[in-house]
């Protein structure tokens, strides 16, 4: 396991054609803490999260995790940093088999040497016996041992969206980042997920952050929230402080309640 750290964001701020997609947006993530990200459509949730990835290149602010300076990675380095993400569309190879797709999920951990690869010398097959093993418990984690050799195309939408959460698991991060991961799912599909989470929190250590529009699997799941609209914080606090901050009720519904 990783060492869990704190994500420090501080004064993040991105323009695109002078629109403000996020303003001056100041969080801590502690570890080990489920961190829920809410607000209207469009408020700047996911682009937080392509900040934090580096998909985006911020114009003001610092992203820090633990000592490291997220801003200072290029984007195929932050999962080695010990984060992963999950998307808000499914990002999957859809002609893949399930285990084809968490195999990739392992790819930050191999230490490639074409030569040594193609003789499969001891070494190389004692790591590709330890992939596997790692991927076997994921899939045990997350209850998909019968669609292990099925083709992602061939899945209901429900299950790919478990498969590209154990994909990113299969990295093994230390922060994991989800974005709107109850989006599309049926009322069962969305207790499935908050027992998931449970489980990733406390049994895999990981700390999660969560963009998600779904209160009720927020209050079930996260111990901080904060609330974003138009790019701006509006408020941090626990689920029942935010429910009924007014600030948060004018951001959602117009008027305080």
């Amino acid at each position: 396991m990783r060492p869990r750290q704190t994500l420090s964001v501080r004064n993040l701020s991105i323009e695109f054609g002078g629109v403000h997609a996020v303003e001056d947006v100041s969080f801590d993530v502690e570890p080990g803490e489920v961190f829920a990200i809410i607000g209207p459509n469009g408020a700047g949730k996911s682009t937080i999260f392509n900040l934090i990835s580096r998909l985006y290149e911020p114009t003001a602010g610092t992203i820090q995790y633990g000592d490291q300076d997220l801003l200072q990675l290029p984007a195929h380095k932050v999962v080695q940093a010990g984060i992963g993400r999950t998307f808000q569309n499914i990002e999957l190879f859809e002609h893949a088999t399930v285990l084809q797709n968490l195999l990739v999920g392992r790819h930050c951990h191999a230490r490639a040497n074409p030569f040594t690869n193609f003789l499969f010398w001891p070494g190389v097959r004692a790591a590709e016996i330890e992939h596997r093993r790692k991927i076997e418990d994921i899939i045990d984690l997350m209850e998909i041992a019968q669609y292990r050799d099925v083709k992602i195309s061939d899945l209901s939408y429900g299950a790919r969206k478990n498969v590209e959460l154990a994909r990113a698991l299969c990295a093994e991060p230390s922060l994991l980042l989800l974005d709107e991961p109850a989006s599309g799912l049926n009322n069962e599909e969305t207790d499935d997920v908050s027992f998931w989470l449970e489980d990733i929190k406390h049994d895999l250590g990981v700390t999660i952050i969560m963009v998600e529009h779904d209160m009720n699997l927020v209050g079930r799941v996260a111990d901080r929230v904060m609330a974003v609209n138009d790019g701006k914080l509006v408020a941090i606090g626990t689920p029942d402080e935010i429910r009924d901050d007014a600030e948060v009720q004018r951001a959602y519904l117009g008027v305080a309640t």
